[in-house]
């Protein structure tokens, strides 16, 4: 009896031993869907109306490689903000997101230089910036559409000097 608990017990050790590493590949997956970014929020002045967007910042590297990554959803007053502290020409990819997004090309005084619209999700070609820019700012797929949110108009962020 006891040798028949201990055989079990062993094989049950063995079974957790092998199924550790699939536990802790699968706890790391979770923790990169965990990431944490900064919060705060920027208005679009159209011209005809100022658009509020509660906004995440993606602030250094490892927060902009994983940007909208592994998402479900976007609100459609939410987004994320790539800040490059810089203008230059940025290209964006979209592996790994699930969405559609619009990303906004905006150079350093906060205009939108370029809209690419619905991104397709998982697509691994390059989106580029088209012009040097300092920031992107990516929004649910369609929204700047249907808000009227288009080149030449201004995002107000402190970044950009204009609040």
């Amino acid at each position: 009896m006891a040798m028949s608990s201990f055989v079990r017990s062993a094989r049950l050790g063995r079974r957790l031993m092998l199924a550790a590493p699939l536990a802790l590949g699968v706890r790391g997956a979770f923790a990169q869907e965990a990431m944490t970014f900064p919060r705060s929020s920027l208005v679009i002045d159209t011209g005809k109306r100022q658009i509020p967007f509660d906004i995440e910042l993606a602030l250094d590297d490892e927060h902009r490689a994983r940007g909208l990554m592994f998402r479900d959803k976007l609100g459609p007053y939410e987004g994320m903000l790539f800040d490059f502290f810089q203008e230059a020409p940025v290209s964006f990819w979209m592996k790994n997101t699930r969405i559609p997004l619009d990303m906004l090309f905006i150079a350093g005084d906060g205009t939108i230089k370029h809209i690419k619209a619905n991104a397709t999700p998982f697509s691994t070609d390059p989106i580029p910036s088209n012009f040097p820019v300092r920031a992107v700012l990516e929004i649910d797929g369609g929204s700047a559409r249907l808000l009227g949110i288009k080149e030449g108009d201004k995002v107000k962020y402190s970044i950009f000097g204009n609040v």
